[in-house]
């Protein structure tokens, strides 16, 4: 008998990223939507923690959400979002401004400029591939290149140590 055969496969593990990938995810979303209701942004977190993230998370581990970093995303970018948004006017394309682009675009853009300014125990590179998967789960047309581009400028700006070249 060889060994491969018999044994039963590891149940899946969930990977400190996975978990991560979505809070963010659910990041994006409770912006949108406390950006579409005007709702509180504690009663939204409240409202994800307690009925959508559990419920999705229930039929597979894989899906489990970080609630702590949901929590941390969500709060820092409506605590930061004044000092976020100039920072984000200024890498769009001129003429641009935050508040005409679609809102999940917007809400996406906020997220991980909010990781690439105060977050930095993330590297930038994981932050810009982590909201461009999630530019790509929303749209397929030319706003995943948007966000690319944008906050590959904005983690140049703010984080350029993290981008030098070794030779």
């Amino acid at each position: 008998m060889t060994g491969s055969a018999t044994k039963t496969p590891k149940p899946a593990k969930k990977s400190r990223s996975a978990t991560r990938t979505a809070a963010r995810l659910a990041a994006v979303q409770a912006l949108y939507q406390m950006d579409m209701a005007g709702a509180d942004a504690n009663q939204v977190i409240q409202e994800f923690l307690d009925h959508r993230l559990s419920e999705t998370a229930g039929s597979d581990p894989a899906k489990e959400t970080d609630g702590p970093f949901f929590k941390d995303v969500v709060l820092g970018v409506v605590r930061t979002q004044r000092s976020i948004d100039p920072v984000l006017n200024e890498h769009l394309a001129q003429g641009w401004h935050l508040s005409r682009i679609d809102s999940i675009l917007r809400a996406i853009l906020r997220s991980a400029a909010y990781e690439i300014t105060e977050r930095e125990d993330v590297p930038a590179k994981v932050i810009i591939t982590e909201y461009l998967d999630i530019a790509h789960d929303f749209f397929d047309t030319e706003e995943p290149k948007v966000v690319n581009g944008i906050l590959d400028r904005l983690a140049r700006a703010q984080r350029a140590s993290e981008f030098k070249q070794s030779k």
